[in-house]
């Protein structure tokens, strides 16, 4: 029995419709989990900036700490410790180190500089022209040293920015002096410092990156010394010597550090906050001044945690 054109009508309507609904039901469906995926990145930018905060504070609370009578026995001590305690639901960890325990890349001597770069893994070659190239981004004239950079040399490898003829403002600056890599830069970065205004380092403060660069130094010998030094640390007696530092010691510090504050949520939301403080002493309107901010910098530590109450 053949179907009437009324049926046919019927049954090609009964598909439209049910077009319409698996249409409707993607259109609703797409709308549903972009809402959902917004809600999330919502939350994860609500959950972020709580991070954020929080870091922010720890570096707060470090500098008042800091800001102590040295006398008074509470006063946190820049040596590198970490200090941790608890922010309504957040965990946070402040570690606070002397700048004087880096190697400052306006006034280190060259030998430092390239044994510096020689402990990253650069060749021999390689790291005294970086050097070269770094000393010739600081001076103020453009004559090139033997194995450095100067405007011409920058032109000629077809780079838009030349040397800025200055001492280096940031750390991150280094990245612009010709030679430099990411690779090369990530494995110096965490033993450099542009505040510390010396042309040595703290040898009982230096992490033990920093140490490393000694010229010729033993690498058994380093991690001697930073066992040895840990353990004083631990019984309250001032830290020994190291000998092959001699050559390259300085910095007593006492007014510039660095406090690097990581906040952890109960969620698993990090947020890290790198800070240079130079406190300012007697000026109680201006009690200290911030030389740098920015978001986690990799620094290796220079001591093991000393967890403190709120």
């Amino acid at each position: 029995m053949n179907a009437t054109p009324a049926t046919e009508q019927h049954g090609i309507a009964l598909v439209i419709v049910l077009w319409v609904v698996a249409l409707l039901t993607v259109i609703v469906s797409s709308f549903v989990l972009s809402a959902r995926t917004q809600v999330l990145i919502g939350g994860n930018q609500v959950a972020l900036a709580k991070a954020r905060a929080y870091a922010d504070a720890g570096v707060h609370r470090a500098i008042h700490e800091m800001s102590r009578p040295v006398a008074d026995g509470e006063r946190w001590r820049a040596d590198g410790r970490t200090h941790s305690f608890t922010l309504d639901d957040a965990g946070v960890r402040v570690t606070t180190v002397d700048e004087s325990a880096f190697i400052d890349l306006n006034n280190a001597q060259a030998p430092l500089l390239v044994g510096l770069f020689r402990s990253a893994g650069v060749e021999e070659g390689d790291a005294i022209a970086l050097v070269d190239a770094i000393q010739d981004w600081r001076d103020n004239d453009d004559l090139a040293r033997p194995s450095g950079a100067e405007r011409d040399d920058y032109r000629a490898a077809g780079l838009k920015h030349v040397p800025a003829n200055a001492n280096f403002r940031t750390i991150d600056e280094l990245k612009s002096v010709l030679g430099m890599t990411p690779e090369i830069y990530a494995g110096v970065a965490g033993a450099l410092t542009v505040h510390s205004g010396s042309a040595g380092f703290n040898p009982a403060l230096a992490p033990r990156q920093v140490l490393m660069a000694i010229p010729d130094v033993d690498p058994a010998a380093v991690e001697t010394y930073l066992a040895d030094r840990q353990a004083a640390l631990e019984e309250g007696l001032p830290p020994p010597p190291f000998p092959p530092a001699a050559a390259f010691s300085g910095g007593a510090g006492g007014v510039v550090y660095n406090f690097r504050s990581e906040a952890t949520l109960a969620g698993g939301e990090v947020f890290v906050r790198e800070a240079v403080v130079r406190l300012t002493g007697g000026d109680s309107s201006h009690p200290y001044a911030f030389l740098d901010w920015r978001e986690d910098r990799p620094r290796p530590a220079a001591r093991t945690d000393s967890p403190v109450t709120p």
